[in-house]
């Protein structure tokens, strides 16, 4: 099994990554007109899709690298879309789907999508809101890294510990006490949540990663004006998350760049994103976590922060050219190839 070093790094390889948290299906309807209160819409089109951390991390690095080996742990339900969620998994063999557990309901979210394109979410929580520490069984499921996510979405990982501050906390320590490394991500929850939950969870990570918003409400820095950023306060505000207990990396990801503090080496650095080609830009679902994977995949082969950003930055590129959150994910080799002109 890979352990953690002091400083959080994966000082051996072999165990794989692990995902753990939200396990979704998203019912996706196009609708001709977002009706007023009362007022009826047609439904154009629709279909299901895999949505959640688990899911979207999975698959990706399922996709990017079958020799890595991939853990899932979380809760569906037992009915048809625990079915499809654990069916998809079927296409990929490096992915162990022995720690997931069925039980209530699937999560599931609706995602209207209007003709301009705008998107309206209406989410069920269902079995994904049980998911508690005595669901990890870290003596029996080996990791090298374990990341979980998102916080401010997960009841009963965000619920308060006495001991940890947060259920999660506590899952982290344990994690970190068997060897393994831990990464968190967060949802971009609009609530004044972020203060009393996300912090606790900074002193138990080795990795963070998340988007300006999510860092900017943690932080209490904003990131942004409106549409435009507030360039001055983004080291500020990755420096203030990785103050807060962040043992290897910080990483705040936006659509220009990414920012990131190594506290090992105490280098801040910022990179920017990619131009991706004119229309090849299908939708950004999923966008993020890609983005999470590759600073992970980076993490898991060794690599130093600057090349992970590198990594993370072409596989959140190159995803975005899916309708879903993993369609167009490849070969981490062949992905590097087609984005090597857009830097």
């Amino acid at each position: 099994m890979g352990n953690a070093d002091s400083a959080g790094g994966v000082t051996e390889r072999g165990d794989g990554i692990a995902f753990a948290g939200n396990l979704i299906v998203d019912h996706l309807k196009t609708v001709h007109t977002w009706p007023t209160e009362g007022a009826l819409a047609k439904v154009l089109g629709q279909r299901y899709a895999l949505g959640g951390l688990v899911n979207n991390c999975a698959i990706d690095l399922a996709k990017l690298d079958p020799s890595v080996p991939v853990k899932v742990l979380g809760l569906v339900g037992d009915d048809e879309k625990g079915d499809l969620i654990l069916g998809a998994y079927e296409e990929y063999p490096s992915v162990d789907t022995g720690f997931v557990e069925r039980r209530g309901e699937t999560a599931f979210t609706d995602v209207f999508t209007a003709p301009d394109g705008s998107r309206t979410f209406f989410t069920f929580m269902g079995s994904n809101a049980e998911l508690a520490p005595s669901y990890f069984d870290f003596d029996r499921m080996k990791a090298d890294i374990l990341h979980v996510g998102y916080i401010l979405l997960l009841d009963g990982l965000d619920a308060p510990d006495p001991e940890y501050g947060t259920a999660l906390c506590r899952v982290l320590a344990d994690a970190r006490a068997h060897g393994i490394a831990t990464s968190i991500d967060v949802v971009s929850e609009d609530s004044d949540r972020y203060a009393a939950i996300v912090p606790p969870a900074l002193k138990y990570a080795d990795y963070c990663v998340m988007n300006e918003f999510e860092a900017g409400r943690t932080a209490g820095i904003d990131i942004r004006d409106g549409t435009a950023l507030i360039e001055k306060n983004i080291e500020e505000c990755v420096r203030d998350l990785a103050s807060k207990g962040v043992r290897r990396w910080t990483v705040v990801h936006m659509p220009e760049l990414s920012a990131a503090y190594d506290a090992e080496t105490g280098e801040y650095i910022s990179i920017p994103s990619l131009k991706v080609p004119d229309g090849f830009i299908a939708s950004c679902v999923g966008a993020g976590d890609a983005f999470a994977v590759g600073v992970l995949y980076g993490a898991y082969q060794g690599w130093d922060l600057r090349r992970s950003l590198d990594a993370a930055s072409a596989i959140a590129a190159y995803s975005l050219s899916g309708n879903g959150a993993s369609d167009a994910v490849r070969p981490f080799d062949e992905i590097l190839k087609k984005t090597e002109t857009w830097r």
